[in-house]
């Protein structure tokens, strides 16, 4: 993967979006591929401050979900980003959202959402260290 012309790797924020009493995360399609879930997740922008603040923003944008950034999970790099992941416990979901026209999104266990996020090594590894995951 390339930095598309940047000389330092993108800074990306990404929230786990939780269901406690369900144990449950949100997952939504990706728009580039359709077929394919992730998590809500994108650039960190000199507006949004904090990273948290990023993680939280892309989770309404990208999902309608609105709550609290309760807990910073880890930092991955990778060649081109680097991932910030936060999870965040949803106290509402918008019916309309911004991405609502190009994204599905839905509640599934751990072991879907893994199975799920599979195809993006950065995405499952995140999910993987956070509070859902079972104790080893």
């Amino acid at each position: 993967m390339s930095n598309k012309g940047r000389s330092t790797p993108r800074v990306v924020c990404c929230a786990i979006p939780i269901a406690r009493s369900a144990g449950k995360v949100l997952v939504v399609t990706s728009r580039k591929r359709p077929n394919n879930w992730v998590l809500p997740k994108g650039g960190w922008e000199p507006s949004d401050g904090m990273l948290e603040a990023a993680a939280s923003r892309e989770a309404l944008e990208e999902a309608g979900v609105r709550g609290k950034i309760t807990r910073f999970v880890t930092t991955i790099p990778s060649a081109s980003s680097t991932y910030h992941f936060y999870e965040l416990d949803v106290a509402d979901l918008d019916a309309d959202w911004l991405e609502s026209k190009e994204r599905r999104r839905e509640w599934v266990d751990y072991p879907e959402a893994i199975r799920r996020l599979s195809w993006k090594a950065e995405l499952a590894q995140g999910l993987a260290l956070s509070s859902l995951a079972p104790r080893r």
